[in-house]
């Protein structure tokens, strides 16, 4: 479970892999489900979700120590990593901000590592259930904070995320190049085939890189715009009555 050579063979949408997606999926509705009973449940869904993100950036880090595979590509400077942090920062100090770059960072994107990940141990390997529950708490943490904080995001936190995105992306470039790493996939696709694979090489790999960060974060946004919506149309409805 714990080896550095065993358990390999994952395969993309096998069945361990539409369970473990169908699993988050049913995380998701339990967060709606529990709302209902938000003062019975909530701080257990709370301190439930912050303890799982340092317990699984850490013992990843551990991991790859004690079975000597550590290298400075592994320090937590991806995007998921980023916002394990930020999630964590959230749940001891509110900040609206910090909350916009939560949202368009850490909620369809791990979905979409879920979907198309960079894997190759299988289930029950440490590192498939390292990876695959640190990818759910993230956008698990980002909908509690929709669903029992009361967190929203204006359309205009889509462009500032973006930028910041990009700003972040700038040290991380040279970073890469000095440390010959890939953080943020910037020096190239993943290794295992994933959707960054079709995004060509060169120039056209940045290009289509921040195109579809501009597809992603629009489509983040829908569901929280939809939501503010149908919130304003039911708050206008209640003072016109």
């Amino acid at each position: 479970m714990f080896s550095a050579t065993g358990m390999q063979g994952f395969k993309m949408f096998s069945t361990v892999h539409i369970v473990t997606l169908v699993l988050f999926f049913a995380a998701c509705g339990a967060l709606v489900y529990f709302r209902n009973q938000q003062k019975r449940y909530q701080q257990s869904i709370k301190w439930t979700l912050f303890i799982l993100l340092p317990t699984c950036e850490i013992s990843l880090q551990l991991w790859l120590i004690l079975t000597h595979q550590w290298a400075v590509s592994d320090l937590p400077l991806q995007l998921c990593s980023i916002s394990s942090f930020l999630a964590m920062f959230l749940f001891f100090k509110r900040n609206k901000k910090v909350f916009y770059l939560l949202y368009f960072f850490g909620t369809l994107t791990p979905i979409l590592a879920m979907v198309t990940p960079e894997m190759t141990y299988n289930f029950p390997h440490f590192r498939y259930i390292e990876y695959f529950l640190h990818h759910s708490v993230i956008p698990l943490a980002a909908f509690y904070f929709i669903l029992y904080e009361d967190f929203r995001v204006p359309m205009k936190a889509m462009i500032s995320s973006f930028l910041t995105v990009n700003l972040i992306a700038v040290p991380i470039f040279f970073l890469n190049v000095l440390l010959g790493t890939n953080f943020f996939y910037l020096a190239s696709p993943t290794e295992a085939k994933t959707i960054l694979t079709f995004f060509g090489s060169g120039i056209m790999y940045y290009i289509n890189l921040e195109i579809a960060a501009l597809i992603v974060f629009f489509i983040t946004y829908l569901p929280i715009g939809i939501l503010q919506r149908i919130e304003n149309k039911k708050s206008a409805s209640v003072k016109q009555n």
